[in-house]
């Protein structure tokens, strides 16, 4: 299973644009489980992963996207970690 994390913060319009067009890329995959995380929420474990600001995207606990990719970006980094679409 991959984990992919969004970190982002409430009330953001351009991270909630983005967020809804990488989780669907994300759900094409069948190994793959999506997390949103608040960094508000969540600050600790924000700072540990090493996101500096949202929105940002770490795969299984290591930031890969410290700007959010484009869709096709994000599908081909699943693709070359295994990731089968569906």
């Amino acid at each position: 299973m991959i984990l992919v994390e969004i970190f982002s913060t409430p009330g953001c319009g351009r991270c909630a644009q983005a967020r809804e067009a990488l989780k669907a890329v994300a759900e094409r995959f069948s190994a793959v489980r999506w997390r949103e995380v608040n960094i508000l929420d969540e600050l600790d474990y924000a700072v540990d992963v090493g996101v500096l600001s949202p929105p940002a995207i770490a795969i299984d606990g290591e930031l890969v996207f410290p700007t959010l990719p484009g869709a096709e970006r994000l599908r081909q980094e699943l693709m070359g970690r295994g990731a089968r679409e569906l």
